[in-house]
Order: C-alpha cells, then sequence, then structure tokens
C-alpha cells in the first residue's frame, strides 16, 4: 500500500495510539510522529476478591461460577472508542484527507464500530497487525509490503 503525502497514519493497540503524517512522497515514504497517546490499562482480573470469577454462598460450601470481568479487555474497548472519536474531531477539523490505520485485528475491529462517515470518507487502507512498539522505518517498510 502506498502513503500519499500529507496522509495521515495511525498506528494503535489497545493502549497506545501514534499518530504519523508521511512528509514524503508515495515511492519514498517519511512518516513523522505527531501525536502519541498511552492508556494505562488496569490488571486483568478482578480486583475485589482473591479468587476472581468465584460466588461464595454463606451457607454450605457450595460455590458458583460467575461470569469475570474482564477490565483489560473493557478498557482496551473504550479506548478503541476513543480513538475512532479523535479520528472524527481531526477530520472535521480537516485536519487529513487520506487516512491509513494500522491496528490489530480486535483492536480494528472495536474502532470500525465507531467510524463516523467523515472518517470512513477519508479511510484508504486498513492493516490488521501490531505495530504500535515498531520502530517507524520498520512501519514504513510494512505498510508499504501491504
Amino acid at each position: 500500500m502506498q502513503i500519499d503525502h500529507d496522509a495521515m497514519v495511525l498506528v494503535a493497540d489497545g493502549r497506545k495510539l501514534l499518530f504519523f503524517r508521511n512528509k514524503g512522497d508515495r515511492a519514498f515514504p517519511q512518516l513523522e510522529a505527531e501525536e502519541v497517546k498511552v492508556q494505562d490499562n488496569p490488571a486483568d482480573r478482578d480486583q475485589a476478591s482473591d479468587a476472581p470469577g468465584r460466588a461464595f454462598n454463606s451457607v454450605g460450601s457450595h460455590r458458583s461460577s460467575k461470569e469475570q470481568t474482564d477490565f483489560h479487555e473493557l478498557e482496551e474497548a473504550r479506548f478503541a472508542a476513543e480513538a475512532a472519536d479523535l479520528l472524527k474531531r481531526r477530520a472535521f477539523a480537516q485536519d487529513y484527507e487520506k487516512l491509513i490505520i494500522v491496528a490489530p485485528p480486535t483492536a480494528l475491529g472495536e474502532m470500525r464500530k465507531h467510524y463516523h462517515k467523515e472518517v470512513q470518507d477519508r479511510l484508504v487502507g486498513e492493516i490488521a497487525k501490531d505495530l504500535a512498539n515498531h520502530p517507524v522505518g520498520e512501519i514504513e517498510k510494512i505498510i508499504a509490503r501491504s
């Protein structure tokens, strides 16, 4: 996939957003970071109990399982929704004309649920990969090969 000059590239995972702008051209992309946002994410266990996912009867030894709340997953879903909202606000501000989004499949799927029409109209490509912790040069190469 080629990255047009001045295109916005969002590289994200469940807790990090990296906004890049292509200062190069289609043949020689040069991604420059514009914004980085990192979200603290809670531990992946029930904080209120020593045995997450268990409920205890006050009489007898009967135990039943309950569905465990995955706070980590909930936080990642919320963060993806925030990313989609940020893309919408930047689209309304005419901050970008073309957009490429790179994110792991789960995060990408969650963001898609929240895309506004203005974001969809500017979206020229999606790559379902986790590149949020890769060096910029490697991100450029992986996008070019996709």
